[in-house]
């Protein structure tokens, strides 16, 4: 990565729209400013419903790199029983489809377990690259 910029935000719902704006005004005239905010709001609000950073207290972390070809978004949570997946679309239950829409987005996207949480990360071609 060429440069790295990160921030941390309080574990509550309404702090995703933050983290939406910090990452769009980040990507203004660098990148895919939709898929971004798209990405890091499904990420951060992941963060906050399923993980301990939703928890009295908690927190996340939305860490944004730039390479020469592609942007890297990460959400570091302080992780919990539940483990990020793919959900069936077949599904008919509202929500969890979230990850789905990273990845038809993203060209690729992932996971990293820490002792004491987790990253899901997910990455986009820089525009003109």
């Amino acid at each position: 990565m060429l440069s790295k910029w990160c921030r941390a935000f309080p574990g509550l719902a309404e702090e995703v729209t933050h983290a939406r704006h910090f990452v769009a005004a980040l990507l203004a005239e660098r990148g895919p400013v939709d898929d971004a905010v798209l990405i890091v709001s499904e990420l951060a609000t992941n963060a906050v419903r399923h993980s301990l950073s939703g928890s009295a207290g908690g927190w996340f972390l939305v860490i944004v790199g730039f390479g020469h070809d592609l942007i890297r978004l990460e959400v570091v949570d302080q992780g919990g029983p539940q483990v990020p997946h793919l959900c069936d679309v077949t599904n008919q239950e509202e929500g969890g489809r979230g990850l789905l829409l990273i990845a038809a987005c993203a060209k690729d996207w992932g996971v990293k377990d820490w002792p004491d949480g987790r990253t899901v990360w997910a990455e986009l071609a820089r525009e003109g690259a």
